[in-house]
């Protein structure tokens, strides 16, 4: 697992900051290779790794299926989960001082698992997801109890316009008073998908105030579509 670490490590995160506090999104590109996202799929149909399946259309959030796994984590989710953390850490709290929100997130990912404990947020939210044909995702956001991270990450397992067609992920920014915009991106497969979890700051002329954004996938035209999230924060029980 040194590999994915010192693949994580080796990234421009300055370049990656700087995406986050223009965009709420930044992409960074091959970090897993052919094989672990083949490896990720496979284990789709493991039952021991997971603690609950959604179908999606049971809920209205769309078309498809996805489960959440049961801690402990595969190693090399655990591993992207808990390096990639401390990057995105000094971005959270940036966000959270020019918002005048009274948090501060740990720099360590062990230690904000440790507030969401100790308010009963005991479940794993790593979540893998498969989209078949006219699947799609409705826009949402992660948001599993009081204690969160407003920032969240999705592994991108297959080829775009190869392995399926469609499929873009979307996400929506809400500025006030003014019509919401629509961003759409089109990851390729090992890519990881860095972006807010629910708001980010943008500076106007009297100071930063609150853009809420939400995200989701469009359909599916053709094919089958797999990523995983990792989410930082643990949900209720």
């Amino acid at each position: 697992m040194q590999n994915i670490q010192s693949k994580i490590a080796s990234q421009n995160w300055e370049s990656i900051t700087e995406s986050m506090h223009e965009n709420g999104f930044a992409i960074i590109p091959k970090v897993l290779n052919n094989e672990q996202c083949e490896d990720l799929k496979f284990e789709y149909d493991n039952p021991n790794l997971y603690r609950k399946t959604v179908v999606m259309e049971r809920y209205r959030f769309g078309l498809g299926e996805y489960k959440y796994f049961n801690y402990p984590l595969p190693d090399l989710i655990q591993n992207i989960r808990s390096s990639i953390y401390p990057k995105l850490a000094p971005i959270g709290n940036a966000w959270m001082k020019v918002l005048n929100i009274n948090t501060v997130f740990p720099e360590k990912h062990e230690d904000l698992l440790k507030q969401c404990h100790d308010n009963n947020q005991l479940k794993a939210t790593v979540l893998i997801l498969k989209y078949g044909e006219s699947g799609f995702n409705t826009l949402h956001q992660d948001l599993y109890g009081d204690v969160y991270f407003p920032i969240q990450i999705v592994l991108f397992l297959n080829e775009p316009d190869k392995d399926f067609t469609g499929g873009e992920f979307v996400l929506t920014q809400q500025t006030p008073r003014a019509q919401s915009k629509a961003i759409v991106l089109k990851p390729k497969k090992g890519d990881i998908l860095v972006f807010t979890t629910n708001f980010r700051p943008v500076k106007g002329t009297k100071g930063y105030y609150r853009v809420n954004m939400k995200h989701g996938v469009s359909e599916i035209h053709s094919g089958e579509r797999f990523t995983l999230g990792i989410i930082f924060h643990d949900a209720l029980s």
